[in-house]
């Protein structure tokens, strides 16, 4: 199925795409494998959450904010590529997660992203991944997540 009528389909608008906020890029492609710098959670005006996991946010709202950031990946990778119909599979997902360290519950955060990952993809979408706890991330974000997409140049029906 054609990937950008599936996002229509599904009501998933994607935000537009985020800066680098250093000096690296969105993503680097090598071959056949795209990799996409961290990204975190853009919530509605363009403002991005700050807080810790277990602290100023809950499991469901780190949920959310996973999705987010996997909505700002999918972006990238639009942007990238040109159409998200080059993506062959979602190779991997590592997810870090500012958290308490009390928090526990890594795993559930990231299947924000990891849900999306496979509601846009289906069986090209199930990954890899890693989740890590980290007392602290960039802007202070609830969670930053990288990943490794394989594409191909033209999409094959």
């Amino acid at each position: 199925m054609d990937i950008e009528v599936k996002l229509k389909q599904l009501n998933i608008v994607l935000p537009p795409v985020s800066e680098p906020q250093g000096s690296y890029r969105n993503c680097v492609r090598t071959g056949n494998l795209l990799y996409v710098s961290g990204k975190g959670p853009i919530t509605a005006g363009n403002i991005p959450p700050k807080g810790k996991l277990g602290n100023e946010y809950g499991v469901d709202e780190g949920y959310q904010f996973a999705r987010q950031a996997g909505l700002d990946i999918l972006s990238t990778v639009q942007y990238e590529l040109g159409s998200l119909n080059k993506v062959c599979r979602v190779i991997k997902l590592q997810g870090f997660v500012n958290a308490t360290p009390e928090f526990d519950q890594h795993p559930k955060v990231l299947d924000g992203c990891s849900d999306l990952m496979v509601e846009v993809f289906g069986a090209k979408g199930v990954h890899a991944r890693s989740v890590f706890g980290a007392t602290s991330v960039r802007n202070n974000l609830p969670i930053i997540v990288d990943s490794i997409f394989e594409v191909i140049d033209t999409h094959i029906l």
